[in-house]
């Protein structure tokens, strides 16, 4: 078995995004540290939740610890994807954690594997960064999931542009449009 850790310490650079038209965009997961970029695949659910559990870490950080401002004034202005998108996995789980040492919160990441590449092991990443950055992380990985397709009030699964077919219609009715 041979798995392989990247380890990315205080990087200068985290941020996520989505590329192709709603309904079949692909989410990524970057981080870079000096010139080395690491570029992961993640799912939309994925990035919603790692914004939710950043957010609730760092509220929970401020909370014991008054002197952590929860604002975190570090404006970060480009939150771009770096080209050439070249991911090195896709993100099969997602842990977070803080170095109160270092004042650093870290994401462990590892990666999925297809049946054949399972006697290989799974490839992880071991990602830090300050709590400004990860709560720019956060406010900008919700807006990325937030410009994805609208979802129905009824289902809670997304409506296509070309409209929506709802099972909680019990076949009733004719497709629901796209709300604007």
């Amino acid at each position: 078995m041979s798995e392989f850790t990247i380890d990315l310490d205080s990087v200068q650079r985290i941020t996520t995004g989505a590329v192709g038209p709603k309904g079949r965009r692909v989410f990524y997961l970057q981080a870079r540290r000096g010139g080395r970029v690491l570029t992961l695949i993640a799912e939309k659910e994925q990035v919603r939740a790692l914004a939710d559990a950043i957010t609730r870490l760092l509220d929970t950080i401020a909370e014991k610890n008054p002197r952590f401002s929860t604002s975190d004034d570090l404006l970060i202005t480009d939150m771009s994807l770096e080209e050439p998108l070249e991911p090195l996995f896709r993100i099969g789980q997602m842990g977070l954690g803080y170095d109160a040492e270092r004042d650093l919160v870290v994401l462990l990441v590892q990666g999925m594997s297809s049946e054949e590449e399972e006697e290989e092991g799974n490839p992880s990443a071991r990602i830090s960064a300050a709590r400004p950055q990860m709560r720019a992380l956060a406010t900008h990985a919700a807006q990325i999931v937030a410009a994805g397709r609208p979802i129905c009030g009824n289902c809670g699964r997304p409506i296509d542009p070309s409209g929506h077919f709802c099972p909680h219609r019990n076949g009733h009715g004719p497709s629901l449009p796209p709300s604007t």
